[in-house]
């Protein structure tokens, strides 16, 4: 498990970037309190989806906003079909903590 923050650190609504050594750089998103962490990068065009905008449990690409499903990666809208990858959160004693998929 990698610690990322604190969970008070990042604010209902809001996203940060982290680069994990040896990974792509990864999102977590913090909606109503529940966190989960994908795949920073938009599948369909190399946009940053942590400057996206979260509705309902999901992301919109800053770039053409395509939309991904926060829970699951899949591609809920064009121009994206490709579903990004999702990682594990857990919050131990307020710190943020995500499993890497390799």
């Amino acid at each position: 498990m990698l610690d990322v923050g604190r969970a008070e650190d990042l604010p209902d609504g809001e996203a940060l970037r982290i680069t994990p050594a040896g990974a792509p750089p990864i999102a977590i998103f913090n909606v109503e309190g529940e966190f989960f962490a994908i795949d920073d990068t938009c599948t369909h065009q190399d946009a940053s989806l942590s400057e996206g905008w979260v509705e309902n449990c999901a992301v919109e690409c800053p770039l053409h906003t395509a939309c991904f499903d926060l829970r699951t990666g899949a591609a809920l809208g064009a121009p994206a079909k490709i579903p990004v990858r999702t990682h594990a959160v857990h919050v131990e004693d307020g710190v943020i903590r995500i499993a890497v998929t390799p």
